[in-house]
């Protein structure tokens, strides 16, 4: 499956490009208080472990602000303040942070992001325009008396354009509703108006369950029509869960390659090891690896080097015993006691091998190659089927 992705502006968030031909990169945010730099320290890190590549953190006031210093010094992803009606809070973090995330609904009078807009343009650092169903103007709720679709990328095309009008244009967009439908149809809307890089999510998703199947269907839809330069999935959990959720997401679009890919099979009676265990096993205990790897877990020792041809290496077992098998041939057999472990150094020793190699995570997918412009047309039907509307190009 080939993914022509929209061809868009690229701006440099630290040392992550965004953009472009850039991968698509995955991001999340701190659920600590900022203001306590230990806490939020120790959540980045689990995050960096993780593999994500841009990190967010709220500054709801003054001390959140102090914090940042701190909190920046011992990171190694770029870090993003996320403000809130308070400008003031956005200037302060421009000195310290890699990007600043403003929402146009509440950061207030037009004048307070024109100061914002001349601190980060003299730190050359990019602004994140965030647009959000939850906060959008009153005069188009009062417009469209709703928070629609409609009024989502007017919104964002207004702030563009109005940032455009005092010579800015380092800048990424997001279009944020909890609904995919929504979601997708801002998105959308926006895309074909503007080539302005699109952070994607599902703002207020839900639980870790619920949040990664609407993210998986709203991001995933985006992302098979080359809409999206960098994404969080945003779920009321673990903010790591996140980073697992965003890079599945695009594995299994092809997008990117990271880390091992675990192919189980669902299991039935004629299963006689416990795949479930040992596949959750294997995620956790290889989570640490970065090279990408198809790892399969089988519980039929008849079908499965057949059903897992196409893995890099794996295990079937049944009966009291187990083989292991790389590329679809046999390796050896395996008592069943030392399956598990084996598969594990089997597993490391492979990695090793590949970064030697020079593969890891610098192995690009051709999707990244002869990327193909998605051209913006106002006659090109939206998710709806409606006509996309000629929407407002001013404040």
């Amino acid at each position: 499956m080939h993914i022509s992705r929209r061809k868009t502006r690229q701006i440099t968030v630290g040392t992550v490009k965004v953009g472009g031909d850039a991968p698509v990169s995955v991001q999340s945010m701190c659920s600590t208080d900022t203001r306590d730099v230990a806490a939020t320290i120790e959540q980045i890190r689990q995050l960096e472990t993780a593999g994500c590549e841009i990190i967010r953190v709220a500054v709801p006031d003054e001390e959140a602000a102090k914090a940042l210093p701190k909190i920046k010094a011992a990171m190694t992803v770029p870090l993003i303040a996320d403000i809130h009606f308070d400008h003031r809070l956005a200037l302060q973090s421009v000195e310290i942070v890699d990007c600043v995330r403003i929402n146009p609904g509440n950061i207030g009078a037009w004048w307070k992001v024109e100061e914002v807009i001349k601190a980060v343009n003299e730190r050359g650092i990019p602004l994140r325009v965030g647009v959000n169903g939850g906060s959008l103007e009153r005069h188009l709720l009062d417009k469209y008396g709703w928070p629609s679709p409609e009024a989502l990328a007017e919104s964002a095309l207004n702030a563009v354009h109005s940032l455009e009008d005092v010579g800015f244009t380092n800048m990424k967009v997001s279009l944020k509703a909890s609904d995919v439908h929504h979601a997708i149809d801002a998105y959308w809307l926006f895309a074909h108006q503007s080539d302005y890089p699109l952070h994607i999510g599902i703002t207020e998703a839900g639980t870790a369950m619920t949040g990664a199947v609407k993210s998986s269907i709203g991001l995933g839809y985006l992302l098979s029509q080359g809409i999206g330069d960098t994404l969080r999935v945003s779920l009321a959990a673990d903010p790591v869960e996140e980073v697992k959720v965003g890079f599945e997401i695009l594995k299994s679009l092809e997008l990117r390659h990271r880390g091992i890919n675990v192919i189980a099979c669902p299991t039935c009676g004629r299963v006689e090891i416990d795949v479930v265990r040992m596949a959750n096993e294997l995620e956790k205990k290889l989570g640490h690896i970065k090279t990408p790897l198809n790892v399969s877990v089988l519980g039929c020792v008849v079908n499965g080097i057949g059903e897992g041809k196409e893995a890099d290496i794996g295990i079937a077992g049944g009966e009291g015993k187990g083989i292991l098998f790389k590329k679809g041939k046999l390796v050896r057999k395996v008592p069943m006691e030392e399956l598990m472990d084996t598969l594990i150094q089997e597993v490391e020793q492979l990695a090793k091998e590949k970064e030697a190699e020079g593969s890891g995570e610098a192995i690009a997918h051709a999707s990244e190659e002869g990327w193909e412009p998605l051209e913006p047309q106002s006659d090109q039907p939206s998710t709806l089927g409606k006509e996309i509307p000629v929407l407002s190009n001013k404040r």
